[in-house]
């Protein structure tokens, strides 16, 4: 049980000077969704012998980003679909992307761009980019866990100190664009520790270090008391909460370090990386998310403290009108803040071990419309992956001149999953976990390789 002391002296004190009146014993503690306890009984199962650190940082642009704007450009089509941008060389020779991503261009030595992602549903929701399935047909009791709650389930947390599934999706008006994955089947002490409110909301961290913190103090952070849910915890008559203490104790060293906060406290990072990230924008983009490019840093930070897998979504890319205008704001912040983060890994060393995607849900109509927009393309859309020990500096994947559909090495979403559960360390061949009904699953699709230019 967590003890939080309150005023010493006066009477019916301890031997140690501490009344018992002051005296706080928090059994369940919850933050968002998410069962603190819960979250590291996998740490117990799995022992000590998780000392490796490798880690994902998942990028989702909501709304799916125009794939013949980015990085799939085709400058053979009529102007109708070739729309406005022109392509520009990169530090590979014969690798072309979209003008608007200079400092990206500059990095392409350590990225590949998959021209070729098939397999995409019409609706607008992150499931395939954070568990790879359809989540909305024949999905398995309990639902499908996200990629970070089986690397939750498999490895482990790092460490006692930072969970090993983040989010920094925000909550969107329009919900499934921040969603981040759930822990299904696996159970809810596998599901991302959100890190990230919605609109009119703050951000958890703010209540979330309770390290020297006094019983005055507590009462007065009405965001963690909400939180915190003390008082309300009932024994399960099943027998499941026995040993729940335990997890308890452990637990709350995620809350009473600061390793966590100080992750995504950016005064405590050099002004210059600080800088070289860009200046982000809060405000939400309608049903979509705020452009805080400062989150991909904090994502750096969060892996460099021990988190395994880390989600954030960032604008809103359902461009059915103003596509160019819109591209002009949003591309040049991706740019900078990518490229960035991806120089920040490499003059770190840390290259070989974090792996970064970056995709949206589909792509987009390669006619453009009346209204300067591009609509919802299922066919096919395209992937920027970068670092994790992967042989980048290729592309993989091309489509027809017009950008239509793939004419070469298609790759379905779960192929790309696959290759980041390989670059985390694990096996794929070995994996095999059952559903609340007790029939085997797996983390994707058997059959489903890692994409050997890659590995």
């Amino acid at each position: 049980m967590l003890t939080i002391l309150g005023r010493s002296g006066g009477a019916g004190q301890y031997c140690d000077g501490v009344s018992r009146r002051n005296f706080i014993k928090v059994g369940g503690m919850t933050l968002g969704t998410l069962s603190l306890p819960q979250l590291l009984q996998a740490e117990a199962a799995k022992g000590e012998g998780h000392r490796s650190h490798k880690a994902v940082i998942n990028i989702f642009l909501p709304g799916g980003p125009p794939h013949q704007d980015m990085w799939d450009l085709k400058q053979d089509a009529p102007s109708e679909i070739r729309g406005e941008f022109r392509p520009i060389g990169t530090s590979v020779p014969g690798i072309e992307i979209c003008e608007l991503f200079p400092k990206l261009a500059k990095q392409m030595e350590h990225c590949a761009i998959i021209r070729s992602v098939v397999g995409a549903k019409g609706p607008h929701y992150s499931d395939q980019c954070v568990t790879g399935w359809d989540a909305r047909n024949n999905e398995p009791a309990g639902g499908w866990p996200s990629m970070g709650a089986w690397v939750s389930k498999l490895q482990g947390p790092a460490g006692n100190a930072m969970p090993p599934h983040v989010s920094l999706m925000y909550k969107t008006r329009h919900t499934p664009w921040g969603e981040p994955g759930a822990g299904g089947f696996l159970g809810l002490a596998h599901a991302p520790f959100r890190l990230m409110g919605g609109k009119g909301e703050t951000s958890k961290i703010d209540n979330m270090v309770l390290k020297d913190i006094t019983l005055e103090r507590l009462q007065d952070r009405a965001g963690l008391l909400k939180s915190i849910d003390s008082l309300q915890r009932e024994l399960d008559s099943s027998g499941a909460m026995d040993g729940m203490d335990a997890f308890t104790n452990q637990a709350l060293g995620i809350l009473t370090s600061s390793k966590l906060a100080d992750a995504m406290d950016l005064s405590k990072e050099d002004p210059a990386i600080v800088e070289r990230y860009g200046t982000g924008d809060s405000e939400f983009r309608a049903d979509g998310a705020p452009k805080m490019v400062e989150n991909l840093l904090i994502a750096r930070r969060l892996v460099e403290a021990g988190a395994r897998v880390v989600s954030l979504n960032f604008s809103r890319w359902d461009w059915h009108g103003g596509n160019f205008k819109r591209a002009r704001q949003d591309m040049p912040m991706l740019d900078q803040a990518l490229a960035a983060l991806i120089q920040d890994l490499v003059e770190r060393n840390l290259d070989k071990d974090v792996s970064v995607v970056c995709w949206g849900e589909f792509g987009r109509t390669p006619k453009i419309n009346a209204n300067a927009g591009r609509d919802h393309w299922p066919r096919v859309s395209t992937a920027l992956l970068a670092c994790g020990g992967m042989r980048t500096g290729q592309v993989i994947g091309s489509t027809n001149r017009l950008g239509e559909y793939a004419v070469d090495r298609p790759i379905q979403f779960q192929e790309i999953l696959a290759t980041l559960y390989h670059n985390l360390g694990i096996d794929l061949n070995t994996v095999r976990e059952f559903d609340l009904r007790g029939r085997p699953q797996y983390p994707v699709a058997q059959g489903i390789e890692p994409i050997r230019e890659l590995v």
